[in-house]
Protein backbone atom coordinates (compact mmCIF):
# COMPACT_ATOMS: atom_id res chain seq x y z
CA UNK A 1 0.00 0.00 0.00
CA UNK A 2 1.44 3.57 -0.85
CA UNK A 3 2.42 5.57 1.98
CA UNK A 4 1.58 9.23 2.24
CA UNK A 5 4.63 10.96 1.40
CA UNK A 6 5.53 14.14 4.05
CA UNK A 7 7.71 17.06 3.98
CA UNK A 8 8.50 18.95 7.09
CA UNK A 9 9.22 22.77 6.84
CA UNK A 10 10.68 24.04 10.21
CA UNK A 11 14.12 25.51 11.17
CA UNK A 12 13.76 24.21 14.49
CA UNK A 13 16.08 21.51 14.10
CA UNK A 14 15.09 19.51 17.42
CA UNK A 15 11.21 19.91 16.82
CA UNK A 16 11.64 18.66 13.26
CA UNK A 17 13.48 15.62 14.75
CA UNK A 18 10.81 14.89 16.72
CA UNK A 19 8.26 15.21 14.12
CA UNK A 20 9.97 12.57 12.53
CA UNK A 21 9.91 10.16 15.04
CA UNK A 22 6.48 10.67 15.85
CA UNK A 23 5.63 9.94 11.94
CA UNK A 24 7.90 7.65 10.07
CA UNK A 25 6.10 4.78 12.11
CA UNK A 26 2.88 5.09 9.65
CA UNK A 27 4.29 8.03 6.85
CA UNK A 28 6.89 8.66 4.62
CA UNK A 29 9.25 11.40 4.99
CA UNK A 30 10.83 12.14 1.92
CA UNK A 31 13.07 15.91 3.72
CA UNK A 32 13.35 18.42 6.42
CA UNK A 33 14.01 21.90 5.03
CA UNK A 34 14.40 24.37 7.57
CA UNK A 35 13.22 27.87 5.23
CA UNK A 36 10.62 29.28 3.48
CA UNK A 37 12.82 29.17 -0.19
CA UNK A 38 13.76 26.10 0.45
CA UNK A 39 9.84 24.69 0.76
CA UNK A 40 9.15 25.85 -2.54
CA UNK A 41 11.84 24.17 -4.41
CA UNK A 42 12.05 20.86 -2.56
CA UNK A 43 7.71 20.89 -2.92
CA UNK A 44 8.29 21.43 -6.04
CA UNK A 45 10.46 18.56 -6.72
CA UNK A 46 10.08 15.94 -4.54
CA UNK A 47 5.93 16.43 -4.98
CA UNK A 48 4.96 15.05 -0.95
CA UNK A 49 1.26 14.77 -0.13
CA UNK A 50 1.24 16.80 2.99
CA UNK A 51 3.70 19.62 3.59
CA UNK A 52 4.40 20.39 7.58
CA UNK A 53 5.15 23.73 8.06
CA UNK A 54 6.15 26.50 10.19
CA UNK A 55 4.90 29.98 9.94
CA UNK A 56 8.37 31.88 11.53
CA UNK A 57 10.91 30.70 9.52
CA UNK A 58 14.17 32.68 8.03
CA UNK A 59 14.69 33.84 3.77
CA UNK A 60 10.63 33.67 3.60
CA UNK A 61 8.13 32.84 5.75
CA UNK A 62 5.97 30.17 6.16
CA UNK A 63 2.63 31.68 4.93
CA UNK A 64 4.16 33.40 1.89
CA UNK A 65 6.00 30.03 1.10
CA UNK A 66 2.39 28.33 0.84
CA UNK A 67 0.98 31.46 -0.85
CA UNK A 68 3.56 30.75 -3.53
CA UNK A 69 3.34 27.02 -3.54
CA UNK A 70 -0.81 27.58 -3.96
CA UNK A 71 -0.46 29.63 -6.95
CA UNK A 72 1.87 27.83 -8.65
CA UNK A 73 -0.60 24.84 -8.31
CA UNK A 74 1.19 22.44 -6.06
CA UNK A 75 -1.54 20.01 -4.77
CA UNK A 76 -0.06 18.99 -1.62
CA UNK A 77 -2.40 19.52 1.81
CA UNK A 78 -0.62 22.02 3.83
CA UNK A 79 -0.85 21.43 7.80
CA UNK A 80 0.68 24.83 9.92
CA UNK A 81 2.84 23.75 12.80
CA UNK A 82 3.09 26.85 15.08
CA UNK A 83 3.73 28.56 18.59
CA UNK A 84 1.40 31.37 17.84
CA UNK A 85 -2.55 31.07 18.76
CA UNK A 86 -3.42 33.96 17.08
CA UNK A 87 -6.94 34.85 14.77
CA UNK A 88 -5.10 36.60 12.11
CA UNK A 89 -2.67 34.24 11.68
CA UNK A 90 -5.39 31.27 11.84
CA UNK A 91 -7.10 33.04 9.38
CA UNK A 92 -4.47 33.75 6.73
CA UNK A 93 -3.23 30.25 7.50
CA UNK A 94 -6.26 29.37 5.29
CA UNK A 95 -6.65 32.03 2.96
CA UNK A 96 -3.51 31.19 1.99
CA UNK A 97 -3.64 27.42 1.39
CA UNK A 98 -3.47 25.65 4.01
CA UNK A 99 -6.02 22.80 5.36
CA UNK A 100 -5.08 22.59 8.83
CA UNK A 101 -3.62 24.38 12.01
CA UNK A 102 -1.82 22.90 14.70
CA UNK A 103 0.05 24.36 17.60
CA UNK A 104 3.34 22.74 18.40
CA UNK A 105 2.38 22.69 22.21
CA UNK A 106 -0.40 19.72 21.11
CA UNK A 107 1.09 18.19 18.04
CA UNK A 108 2.05 14.93 19.71
CA UNK A 109 -1.64 14.30 20.87
CA UNK A 110 -3.11 15.74 17.47
CA UNK A 111 -0.75 15.42 14.54
CA UNK A 112 -1.21 12.08 12.78
CA UNK A 113 -5.30 12.95 13.55
CA UNK A 114 -4.89 16.16 11.74
CA UNK A 115 -3.12 14.66 8.64
CA UNK A 116 -5.46 11.84 7.93
CA UNK A 117 -8.29 14.55 8.59
CA UNK A 118 -6.76 16.47 5.70
CA UNK A 119 -6.00 13.51 3.32
CA UNK A 120 -9.82 13.16 3.79
CA UNK A 121 -10.45 16.80 2.19
CA UNK A 122 -11.35 18.21 5.43
CA UNK A 123 -9.88 21.47 7.23
CA UNK A 124 -8.71 20.60 11.14
CA UNK A 125 -8.14 23.39 13.70
CA UNK A 126 -6.79 22.76 16.82
CA UNK A 127 -9.35 22.36 20.11
CA UNK A 128 -6.97 24.47 21.89
CA UNK A 129 -7.37 27.88 19.97
CA UNK A 130 -10.46 29.91 21.82
CA UNK A 131 -14.07 28.52 20.25
CA UNK A 132 -14.64 32.18 19.93
CA UNK A 133 -11.64 32.32 17.09
CA UNK A 134 -12.79 29.51 15.06
CA UNK A 135 -16.58 30.43 14.93
CA UNK A 136 -15.25 33.89 13.26
CA UNK A 137 -12.95 32.47 10.65
CA UNK A 138 -15.47 32.24 8.00
CA UNK A 139 -16.11 35.97 8.17
CA UNK A 140 -12.24 36.64 8.75
CA UNK A 141 -11.72 35.06 5.79
CA UNK A 142 -14.19 37.08 3.48
CA UNK A 143 -12.54 40.28 5.32
CA UNK A 144 -8.98 41.75 3.39
CA UNK A 145 -8.35 44.34 6.57
CA UNK A 146 -8.00 41.55 9.01
CA UNK A 147 -4.56 41.42 7.14
CA UNK A 148 -2.79 44.54 7.58
CA UNK A 149 -0.08 43.78 5.05
CA UNK A 150 0.25 42.27 1.42
CA UNK A 151 2.50 39.42 0.84
CA UNK A 152 5.21 41.93 -0.83
CA UNK A 153 5.27 44.15 2.16
CA UNK A 154 5.56 40.86 4.58
CA UNK A 155 8.54 39.59 2.36
CA UNK A 156 10.26 43.55 2.43
CA UNK A 157 9.00 43.56 6.40
CA UNK A 158 10.86 40.11 6.66
CA UNK A 159 14.18 40.71 5.34
CA UNK A 160 14.34 44.04 7.18
CA UNK A 161 13.72 42.10 10.47
CA UNK A 162 16.46 40.16 9.14
CA UNK A 163 18.99 43.14 9.13
CA UNK A 164 19.31 43.98 5.04
CA UNK A 165 19.15 47.21 4.51
CA UNK A 166 16.74 48.43 1.41
CA UNK A 167 19.55 48.12 -0.89
CA UNK A 168 19.95 44.08 0.20
CA UNK A 169 15.89 43.98 0.26
CA UNK A 170 15.47 45.07 -3.52
CA UNK A 171 18.40 42.54 -5.13
CA UNK A 172 16.92 39.76 -3.07
CA UNK A 173 13.16 40.72 -4.17
CA UNK A 174 14.13 41.94 -7.52
CA UNK A 175 12.99 45.41 -7.21
CA UNK A 176 14.16 48.25 -7.10
CA UNK A 177 15.51 50.33 -4.15
CA UNK A 178 12.87 53.21 -4.42
CA UNK A 179 10.12 50.73 -4.60
CA UNK A 180 11.33 48.81 -1.31
CA UNK A 181 11.37 52.29 0.64
CA UNK A 182 8.03 53.03 -0.67
CA UNK A 183 6.93 49.52 1.15
CA UNK A 184 8.15 49.98 4.18
CA UNK A 185 7.14 53.27 4.37
CA UNK A 186 3.57 52.70 3.55
CA UNK A 187 3.99 49.62 6.34
CA UNK A 188 4.67 52.60 8.88
CA UNK A 189 2.09 54.88 7.85
CA UNK A 190 -0.39 52.02 7.85
CA UNK A 191 0.81 50.78 10.91
CA UNK A 192 0.94 53.85 12.90
CA UNK A 193 4.82 53.28 13.96
CA UNK A 194 7.22 55.78 13.51
CA UNK A 195 10.91 53.77 13.15
CA UNK A 196 12.29 50.59 11.81
CA UNK A 197 12.60 49.12 15.26
CA UNK A 198 8.65 49.59 16.09
CA UNK A 199 8.20 48.05 12.63
CA UNK A 200 10.27 44.83 13.94
CA UNK A 201 8.77 44.47 16.65
CA UNK A 202 5.10 44.23 15.07
CA UNK A 203 6.89 41.73 12.45
CA UNK A 204 7.80 39.49 15.60
CA UNK A 205 4.25 40.27 17.59
CA UNK A 206 2.71 39.14 14.53
CA UNK A 207 4.59 35.92 14.17
CA UNK A 208 6.25 36.26 11.08
CA UNK A 209 9.70 36.43 12.12
CA UNK A 210 11.47 35.89 15.59
CA UNK A 211 13.85 37.80 17.74
CA UNK A 212 17.33 37.55 16.40
CA UNK A 213 18.85 36.84 19.70
CA UNK A 214 16.53 33.72 19.97
CA UNK A 215 17.50 32.63 16.86
CA UNK A 216 21.45 32.57 17.68
CA UNK A 217 20.64 30.37 20.46
CA UNK A 218 18.35 27.55 18.66
CA UNK A 219 20.18 24.39 17.93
Amino acid sequence: MKRTKILIADDHKMFAQGLQGLLEDEFLLVGTVGDGQALIDEAERLRPDVVLVDISMPVLNGLDAVRRLTEKGNGAKVIFLTMHADDRLLAEAFRCGGSGYVLKQSAGDELISAIKQVLAGEKYVTPLIATEWVQDLSAQLGDKKKVTLTPRQREVLQLVTEGCTMKEVATRLGISTRTAESHKYEMMEGLGVESTAELIRYAIKLGLTEPQVESSNRS
